[in-house]
């Protein structure tokens, strides 16, 4: 008796052990590669459930190449975000995410702690969420301290800026939405198009899925004078009502998915002259995001970047 029972202990042992190791190896199964840092198939699954819980963006057999391509583009670059910041030296202490935690809870209506419980329903984990909020936050202090000298906008600009939007308001316009696609990404772009028609969440979706900078403000490329544009696209823009969505235009090395959100005419419309201090800080905000951009190019052309599959 003794005896089986032994061997009884030993079995349900080595199945215990065996699902555990299964189990661990599947977590620690490589998606990705980042100058020696790694990014796990769990953490992109982890992340995709992320993505899908704060989006609401279905996912369906037309939307997952693209939903897992930005999550994955996405996880690389916090990688990139938070090795550039820990050679300078800045890091996040754990109370000010913590801190962060509950701004966002407050932010979004959510009680003190719940948020975990709320993560964990959708099956991620708060480590997950932490990591891409401590991303930002260590980028946006990288960002200001490497250009702040260079962000300051002086008179000599401020006065031209003024003195070129006097002259815009003379001119025809076109405020212009946009979602860019390069040409070896361009898969579903009109499954792309069609979920755009039947979802108003327009900015949503270029914030996920554009690769253009501005994507980072979902895909507004504001007021835009008549002639300004490239022809294929304001040839498009010139047959559209507003609120209308273009198909894909190829132009260049991508696909352009445009929106109109509204036309000016200044025969009709009556002009508005921004202030001096929205001019100043559309300035300010200008060159923060292009230099951002051009630096987030610089890491990941200096990277050593591995996918695996």
């Amino acid at each position: 008796m003794k005896l089986r029972l032994s061997v009884l202990i030993l079995l349900i042992s080595g199945i215990f052990n065996f699902y555990s190791t299964s189990a661990q190896a599947e977590s620690l199964k490589i998606a990705a590669v980042v100058n020696d840092e790694i990014i796990s198939t769990r953490d992109l699954q982890n992340r995709v459930n992320l993505f899908l819980m704060t989006t609401r963006i279905p996912l369906n057999p037309q939307t997952k190449n693209m939903i897992f391509s930005r999550v994955l583009n996405n996880a690389i670059e916090e990688k990139l975000k938070l090795q550039a910041a820990a050679k300078e030296g800045i890091t996040i202490s754990p109370q000010e995410l913590s801190e962060s935690v509950r701004q966002f809870e407050k932010n979004n209506q959510i009680a003190t702690g719940e948020l975990k419980k709320i993560l964990a329903q959708n099956k991620v984990d708060m480590d997950t969420f932490e990591s891409q909020m401590k991303a930002d936050m260590a980028w946006v202090r990288l960002v200001r301290r490497k250009m702040y000298s260079d962000a300051q906008v002086t008179q000599k600009e401020l006065e031209k800026a003024m003195a070129d939007a006097k002259t815009d308001l003379s001119t025809p316009k076109y405020f212009v939405s946009e979602i860019y696609i390069r040409k070896k990404d361009a898969k579903d772009l009109s499954v792309l198009v069609n979920n755009l028609r039947q979802d108003p969440r327009f900015e949503l979706y270029a914030m996920q899925f554009s690769q253009s900078p501005t994507a980072a403000n979902g895909g507004r490329l504001g007021w835009l004078n008549k002639g300004k544009l490239p022809e294929v696209i304001e040839k498009k823009l010139d047959k559209m009502h507003e609120g209308e969505i273009s198909d894909p235009i190829l132009y260049g090395e991508g696909y352009y998915i445009v929106r109109l959100d509204k036309t000016f005419d200044p025969k009709v419309d009556k002009p508005q002259m921004p202030t001096q201090n929205d001019m100043k800080k559309f300035l300010e905000n200008q060159k923060m995001e292009e230099f951002s951009k051009k630096y987030l190019q610089d890491l990941h052309q200096k990277a050593v970047i591995e996918l695996r599959n």
